[in-house]
């Protein structure tokens, strides 16, 4: 939130480019939030005052009926909570359609229904990756976010760059439709994970790491765009896959091909061979060893 904010006044000579009413509208509504750890609500509400932003952040759970109330927007960027509700209960809001204790898809669905049905209103999410694979509701809030939505891209991220080491993540970038069918024609992906280096305190992730996918992603035309990890899978496709989107990644050159494996007979043959060559060696040097005795 502060990140965008800041974007919008870098852009706007610190909002006095902007209308009084958009100056007012900048301050006190563009941004807005609902927190659920009293500790972390007085930190956000801190946060923004230091940086004048004056917008509503309230104290609750999203996935409560509070969360109803948080709708029509035209931006969301968001890495939401990672996990199970606390003792795997199912979110308490009566508007979702898929209801279930994996707060991620909660979340997701939660930010594709609180975009403005304009054909314009756009979101950013981070999400771990069993939200692209899992079975049941998984499945069914997929289909739900590319009817709703245009899900246009999906970024595969390095291992490990948000929470544990180890966590794979993704950023889903998606446009709410005009209309709840058809919305998603096509998933384009870019896999910034495979044949990366690892990434740390010492080798930290930088901008120019993601100028390929930068490029990928503005190109006018994205067919045209020469980059083995830009790829792109039809929704037919995805349907077929039972709407997995698990998909995208390119060949690990650190795992070992099966299929590039020589025929198993001729392998064998070649070690045969060696090894007839080895002892026909070792054999040679045992005779001019005995040799060397018999002289002596």
């Amino acid at each position: 939130m502060i990140a965008a904010d800041r974007y919008v006044k870098d852009h706007t000579d610190e909002l006095f480019a902007l209308s009084p009413e958009m100056q007012e509208f900048q301050r006190k509504e563009a941004f807005s939030g609902c927190e659920l750890v009293h500790e972390t609500h007085r930190l956000a509400l801190m946060n923004a005052m230091l940086h004048d932003i004056e917008g509503p952040i309230m104290l609750g759970d999203t996935l409560s009926n509070i969360g109803k109330t948080m709708k029509d927007f035209d931006v969301v960027l968001t890495n939401p909570p990672f996990g199970t509700k606390k003792g795997g209960e199912r979110a308490t809001r009566d508007d979702f359609t898929y209801p279930t204790s994996n707060k991620q898809l909660n979340f997701l669905q939660h930010i594709y229904r609180s975009l403005k049905q304009d054909g314009k209103a756009r979101a950013a999410v981070v999400l771990p990756d069993n939200v692209l694979f899992a079975d049941g509701d998984g499945a069914a809030i997929r289909n739900d976010l590319m009817d709703k939505c245009n899900l246009h891209t999906i970024l595969r991220l390095p291992t490990g760059i948000f929470y544990a080491q180890g966590v794979k993540t993704n950023v889903l970038f998606f446009t709410r439709g005009k209309t709840d069918k058809d919305n998603t024609k096509e998933v384009w992906f870019y896999d910034l994970r495979t044949n990366m280096p690892s990434f740390g305190k010492t080798n930290p992730l930088k901008h120019e790491h993601f100028d390929g996918f930068i490029k990928a992603y503005t190109a006018e035309d994205r067919r045209q765009v020469q980059d083995e990890r830009w790829s792109v899978f039809t929704r037919e496709h995805i349907r077929e896959k039972n709407n997995s989107l698990d998909l995208g990644l390119i060949r690990d050159d650190s795992v070992l091909d099966y299929e590039d494996l020589p025929d198993p007979i001729e392998s064998a043959e070649e070690v045969v061979a060696q090894l007839e060559e080895a002892i026909d060696l070792i054999q040679s040097v045992v005779k001019e060893l005995k040799a060397l005795e018999v002289n002596r």
